[in-house]
């Protein structure tokens, strides 16, 4: 039989020895939201969220309840761009990041 382990311990782990894979999957969310692959983006964000500040903190940072959190970033979820804007802030504040935004003119 296979051993198998959680991959969300198994990011929370990564996150916690290594800050430049938890600023990747950060970066990662945000291009997906910004290249049109939402659902992608919200479980790599709800996964980030698990693995640094948690749902809790971030309802209290956000002020939304931590059950509209978790459905928000959830497959089907569907969050304002004003709670994005919030989660995404909260993360990137937990984490000590600046977003650095790179353009490239299309073909």
């Amino acid at each position: 039989m296979a051993l198998t382990r959680n991959f969300r311990q198994t990011v929370i782990e990564r996150v916690e020895r290594d800050p430049q894979f938890a600023k990747a999957l950060l970066d990662e969310a945000a291009t997906l939201f910004l290249s049109g692959e939402p659902e992608t983006a919200r479980l790599i964000l709800r996964d980030l969220v698990n693995a640094t500040i948690g749902f809790e903190q971030l309802a209290v940072i956000t002020e939304k309840p931590s059950k509209s959190l978790h459905r928000m970033l959830s497959p089907r979820g569907n969050p304002s761009m004003d709670n994005l804007a919030a989660i995404f802030g909260a993360v990137r504040l937990r984490l000590k990041l600046a977003f650095d935004v790179h353009t490239i003119e299309a073909a």
